[in-house]
This record gives structure tokens, sequence and C-alpha cells, in this order.
């Protein structure tokens, strides 16, 4: 693939990409190494590694991007979040980065810190502000995060949806945080063109392969919907976890198909560091190993 910004990549046509965290451990890495062999032949557009905020957050993330461009054939994209970082500290981010030869940048605003002496360092306070700095610096392809239901702190989704939509006019495109309904990402997309925002709009996906993460998606900001609890509920009582698994990958399917008939400009994929799910979901889907941005990928 090579390095290439997201944004010319979606102009080109749908972009299929991955994302990743940055290892805290040996053992993590030996898995997030075994899962980059699976995925890279998969050929996607972009990936992706995220940012938790703070110095130690600050290495491992620039570390595994450059990594990526030095030793692979991968696209990285950097996550940067405001969140306990000086105005000063962000710009030196940003020149690193840069330096480094990183065109795609995945601008925040991050969760307040927990540490009151990190968050009283926070000098800006949403990605748009980020996004301008980043500007500042010059030469990045910039993408925003998107709610389909809404930011879990905003107070309403009309007052989210201005907010998103004056960062997405600063930046290049935006990618969603996951959801399970396709009607949810296409009434987010509507938003913003009555705002008149058109920049590509990638939906996240991530499939639900167990009950006991059932909960935890709710507490990440995106419930999973009733009927889909329900059904894999219902496989687990049939066959167990592992049909739990095979349930929430068929759904996850189901849904990444829907978006591409209705004209989604591409899928991100959330892999939590593990290939499994993503191989299956990629695979179902009929995905070719064209040249990402052919838009040709279905079979």
């Amino acid at each position: 693939m090579g390095v290439a910004k997201v944004g010319d990549l979606l102009a080109m046509g749908r972009t299929y990409s991955f994302e990743f965290f940055p290892p805290k451990s040996d053992a993590e890495r030996a898995r997030l190494v075994q899962t980059l062999l699976d995925l890279q032949p998969l050929d996607p557009s972009f990936v992706s590694v995220t940012y938790r905020g703070g110095p130690s957050s600050r290495d491992r993330t620039t570390d595994l991007v450059v990594s990526m461009l030095r030793l692979t054939k991968l696209n990285p994209m950097a996550h940067l979040t405001c969140a306990g970082h000086t105005r000063l500290e962000l710009a030196d981010i940003l020149v690193s980065l840069r330096k480094a030869g990183v065109e795609n940048l995945m601008a925040l605003a991050g969760d307040p810190p927990t540490d009151a002496a990190l968050c009283a360092r926070s000098e800006l306070h949403h990605a748009g502000q980020l996004v301008e700095l980043a500007r500042a610096v010059g030469g990045f392809c910039i993408g925003v995060a998107a709610h389909p239901k809404g930011h879990p702190r905003s107070p309403s989704l009309p007052t989210d949806r201005s907010f998103l939509a004056e960062k997405l006019r600063l930046a290049d495109f935006a990618i969603t945080q996951f959801f399970f309904e396709a009607a949810d990402y296409f009434s987010l997309v509507e938003d913003l063109e009555v705002l008149c925002v058109d920049k590509p709009v990638v939906p996240g996906i991530m499939p639900v392969t167990s009950l006991s993460s059932v909960p935890k998606m709710a507490e990440m900001g995106s419930a999973v919907p009733g009927w889909l609890v329900e059904r894999l509920e219902a496989a687990g009582q049939r066959g167990g976890p592992a049909a739990v698994a095979d349930a929430g990958v068929a759904a996850a399917t189901e849904l990444c198909a829907q978006l591409l008939e209705k004209g989604a400009p591409g899928l991100h994929f959330y892999t939590l560091n593990r290939s499994e799910a993503t191989r299956r979901i990629h695979a179902g889907l009929g995905l070719s190993r064209s040249v990402a941005g052919d838009d040709r990928a279905l079979g």
C-alpha cells in the first residue's frame, strides 16, 4: 500500500481499515504482531493506532506508528488527544509525527484525566482546537470522531450534531464510534447534510463476540440493541460461547453489507488487537484484495 493520505483514498473510492491499540506488555506485543501478520494480507487502505494520553501512551503510539511505517506495508494513522497536554506539548508531538513521515492524524478531545494535575495541564478542550493546531503545523490529512447516537457528554443530539459539523468543516473526514443499526449511521449522515457538511463519514464496526462484552459496549457509549442481545443469547443457549461469536460476526457482516449497499464510503474495523472476527467479516463480505480505494471491493 505505502503511505497515502486517507482523504485521497476516500476520493478514489471505498476504504477498508483496521484499528489497533499500542501494547503494554510483551504478551500484548506478541498478540499484536500476530494480528498484524494476519491482517496485512487483506491490504487495508490504512490502519489507525489509538492514544490513551500521557507520556507513556505518547511514546507507545508514536513508536508503533513509526514501526509500521518503516517495517510494514501498512499505511498508519496516529491518534492524538488534547486531554492532559499543553498546547506546546501537542505541537511538539505533531512536529515529531510529521518528521517521522506520518501523513494521517485522528484528532480527538479525549476523556478528561482523572488525575487533577494532568487535567489542569489541558490547554485545549475540543477536537476542533486540535485540528486547528495540526493545520498550523501542516501536512496532515485529519480525521475526527463522530457518534451516531451522539457523544455521551453532549447535552442533546442536535447540540452534538452542531459540534460535529463545526469540527468536520475543519477536518478532512470522520470515523464513527461503533454502532449496530444501519439507520443510526444514515441518520447521522443526513443530519450533517442538512448542516451543509458533506465530508466523508466512515462507519466504525465492532462485532459483539461474547455476552460479557455487552455491558462494556454500553459503558463505551454504544449500547447493544435488545434484538441483538436476544439473538446472541439464543445462540449461546444453542451452542455456547462459540455460537455467540458466530452470531455476533454474522450480525456485523449483515450490518456492513447494508452500509455498503446504501453507499457508505468504507468500513473501519475496531479489532481490539485480534484478527479472527475482522477476517471472518472481510471474507463474508467477499472483499477483494485489490488496491485500497478501488470501488470494486464487493464480490
